[in-house]
């Protein structure tokens, strides 16, 4: 048997390329473990399937080239051999395309995948079908018309190419290394079905054509599944294109179902079959699409769900946020029933996350919406609206909202557990509903007005909203407003009340008032407008203001030759101000008043904030010569420890302690009755080194008991009210005119502070005679 040359060479070329792009497919198998080696192993199978179907349609060509004759029954079974090959190879190779990393993981991809491919491989078989078929007949007499062995080789390699096209065209770009190996698949198929034709009808020459085909197309899928972990990443949006994978196969089958008929064509059984395929594949593939938007279209409505219910929710404690409570009061509103607000508020929240971290207040506050929601009834909403601040929104009539109220008091009062340590906290309330007809934007401010007053009135209570709180918060807001262009609209002024020396009550000083007559509203009180300019800010403004006309009038006084120092009354948030010790030291330079005759009060609620601080910044004040008092000393953060710490030189007597008990008569020895606190006080503070005024004096037994107890400076009701300063300047003249009667000089307070302060005396002006000293402070009370 005598093998013509060229064809061996070509058929051991084959064999060799076939041989080493199956071994590198094996190797390349072996490289990959776990999950990912599914592909590479289908893609290694599919190589060592291919190489046997060329070995062994190469072996058979080259035998059938040996003899004389054709054996067309022999070749024609071995053909079916080789086509039953090639279309394992192509199941393997499009197995391992759809298993390739990032393709399509979940089997629904993989079947919509499979389908896509399907519609593109049956409209590319239909299409063959009609060029090779009669009356056509592209290839003529070498048409394989007759060999029904190759009818399988040809499906292989029509499904392969679909398959290979929709990889191709899913993956995003680049799409070089998914086109390469999808080509290579393709080549594969058709070098088997070209190996398979040789051997049934074409002869040797086809088949080693084909087997040459097939042994490229297994080395561009051994060089081509080289690093596609990264290459292949088909997108996953598997809808987003769906037309064009339908439109363009339906239209290549009827385009060629028409040219089959122009030409007399007829369709017999497999045409048909295609058909079909095509319809239900189509069918099959929108179904499922329809399917993906269904579900997408679920999880959609899901997720928005979703959205809208974190829109409406607290994280933190799971309640409603405002949205949420909003959205309860409309649909309260819209239907009508009954419906009370509660406000809530934390007392004192503020000072848990200073003092124990944010994590422990926010575990506080998770727990305030347990309580809430194990308190309340079935259909009622509670809500955390921003920060410590809650609400509840009840159903029903005001009296279960109160109960509810007060049970809530005592639930959210009780202590909250934490690893460091328990939290205690009280709660304020403030109860609202629906005045008239149902008004949300209403209903929320009366609860947030009555909040609001259950805290001003103490906390740790429950405030229902009243109609008078509107007219006090436009009066407030009124107030607030017109307050801040008060001084340069000329409206405030200062009044002065004596203070008298003790027992001669003779003025020899006054204290400053503060007062605001305005044009509409009339006199407004201190104790209206100053807490009001504490809130607002305008406090340090209103202070400066006063500090000024104080020295203003202070340096009138001494040009006159009275001998007079003037005390300032200073707000907390002044004092700690850092620009304040320099506001005091230029006032006292542009009205050249002497820093001894300028006296500093501070109350004790100041010494209450923060002690340290507090005597850092009157140690600087007395640093520029001024005199500091301790006001209301015995209002009710008196501490004898911080007496001694607090550089002061004077104290002022609270009113509440000259008049809350009778005067006592000395035990064992005669002499007049004294007030037992004020001369304890007084011991006190000769002790320290401290001068000791008494204020609230307004009775003539007040005076008396004051006086036994050794208390040399008063003032009160008694000595006068607050007059305008040229009243007090005239008191002043008629203490010291010739006719009057001198009183005895005060000592001087000494300073109480670290042992190397010496003490400071008042200055007497040199050209006068001795006269009796007093005392001008100006306060932001009446």
């Amino acid at each position: 048997m005598q093998f013509p040359p060229g064809m061996v060479a070509v058929a051991v070329l084959c064999g060799l390329v076939a041989t080493a792009a199956a071994a590198l497919s094996a190797v390349e198998a072996r490289r990959h473990s776990g999950p990912h080696r599914q592909p590479y192993a289908l893609l290694a199978g599919a190589s060592g399937v291919a190489l046997v179907t060329l070995l062994l349609g190469v072996s058979v060509a080259l035998t059938t080239a040996g003899h004389d004759g054709h054996v067309p029954g022999r070749s024609t079974g071995w053909a079916g051999v080789v086509s039953i090959g090639t279309a394992v190879g192509g199941l393997l190779l499009s197995a391992g395309l759809l298993r390739l990393p990032g393709v399509a993981a979940p089997a629904a991809a993989t079947a919509r995948l499979a389908l896509d491919g399907l519609v593109m491989a049956t409209a590319l078989w239909f299409v063959g079908w009609v060029l090779f078929s009669e009356p056509t007949r592209l290839l003529g007499d070498a048409t394989p018309a007759a060999c029904v062995p190759i009818l399988l080789a040809t499906v292989s390699a029509a499904l392969t190419a679909g398959l290979a096209l929709i990889v191709a065209f899913r993956a995003p770009p680049p799409r070089g290394r998914a086109a390469w190996l999808g080509a290579g698949a393709t080549a594969v198929t058709c070098g088997g079905l070209g190996v398979a034709t040789g051997l049934c009808q074409a002869g040797p020459t086809v088949a080693l054509a084909g087997a040459g085909v097939l042994a490229a197309g297994l080395a561009v899928v051994a060089w081509a599944a080289r690093r596609l972990d990264a290459a292949v990443q088909p997108a996953h949006d598997l809808i987003r294109r769906d037309g064009a994978y339908a439109f363009v196969p339906m239209f290549a089958m009827a385009a060629s179902a028409m040219y089959h008929l122009l030409q007399d064509g007829r369709f017999d059984a497999l045409g048909i079959v295609a058909g079909s395929v095509e319809g239900f594949a189509l069918v099959t593939r929108q179904y499922l699409t329809l399917h993906d938007v269904r579900g997408y279209a679920r999880r959609l409505a899901e997720r928005e769900a979703h959205f809208r219910e974190l829109a409406h929710t607290d994280q933190l404690t799971g309640l409603a946020n405002r949205r949420g409570l909003l959205q309860a009061l409309h649909r309260c509103a819209g239907a009508g029933t009954p419906c009370v607000l509660l406000g809530l508020d934390l007392d004192g929240f503020k000072h848990v996350n200073d003092m124990r971290g944010h994590d422990v207040g926010d575990a506080v506050l998770a727990e305030v919406g347990e309580r809430l929601r194990a308190n309340l009834r079935p259909g009622d909403v509670a809500a955390r609206l921003g920060g410590d601040e809650f609400a509840v929104l009840m159903h029903g009539q005001p009296a279960e909202a109160d109960r509810v109220a007060e049970r809530l008091l005592g639930v959210l009062g009780r202590a909250y557990d934490q690893p460091e340590g328990p939290v205690f906290l009280s709660v304020s309330i403030g109860v609202a509903g629906w005045a008239g007809e149902p008004d949300v934007e209403l209903l929320l401010r009366h609860a947030d007005l009555a909040l609001r007053y259950a805290k001003q009135r103490g906390k740790n209570r429950i405030e229902r909203y009243d109609a008078a709180y509107d007219q006090l918060l436009r009066r407030r807001t009124t107030v607030e407003h017109e307050l801040r262009g008060a001084i340069e609209r000329d409206e405030l002024r200062l009044v002065f009340q004596p203070v008298a020396s003790l027992p001669s009550v003779r003025p020899v000083g006054a204290e400053a008032l503060l007062r605001w007559r305005h044009p509409v509203l009339g006199n407004v009180g201190p104790d209206e407008f100053i807490p009001l300019a504490e809130e607002c800010g305008m406090i340090a403004k209103l202070g400066a203001w006063v500090l000024h006309q104080a020295c203003h009038q202070l340096s009138r006084w001494l040009a006159d030759g009275h001998d007079v120092w003037v005390s300032v009354n200073v707000s907390p948030r002044e004092l700690h101000a850092p620009e304040y010790v320099v506001q005091v030291a230029e006032a006292l330079r542009a009205h050249r008043v002497p820093p001894q005759r300028l006296v500093l009060e501070v109350t004790e609620h100041a010494v209450a904030t923060d002690l340290d601080e507090l005597i850092r910044r009157l140690t600087a004040l007395r640093a520029t010569g001024v005199r500091i008092a301790l006001d209301d000393f015995g209002a009710g953060y008196s501490s004898l420890g911080q007496l001694r710490r607090l550089p002061i030189d004077i104290l002022k007597i609270d009113h509440g302690l000259v008049a809350e008990h009778e005067p006592v008569r000395p035990v064992g020895r005669d002499g007049p009755a004294f007030a037992p606190m004020v001369d304890i006080v007084m011991r006190l503070g000769h002790q320290l080194g401290l001068e000791v005024i008494a204020e609230g004096v307004t009775t003539p037994t007040e005076l008396a008991a004051v006086v036994a107890a050794g208390c040399r400076f008063g003032q009160g009701a008694l000595f006068g009210w607050g007059v305008p300063a040229e009243h007090l300047e005239a008191m002043l003249e008629a203490a010291t005119s010739p006719g009057a009667r001198p009183a005895p000089a005060p000592a001087a307070p000494a300073p109480a502070g670290p042992p190397a302060a010496p003490p400071r005396r008042l200055p007497r002006l040199p050209a006068q005679r001795p006269s009796e000293q007093g005392s001008a402070q100006v306060e932001w009370g009446p």
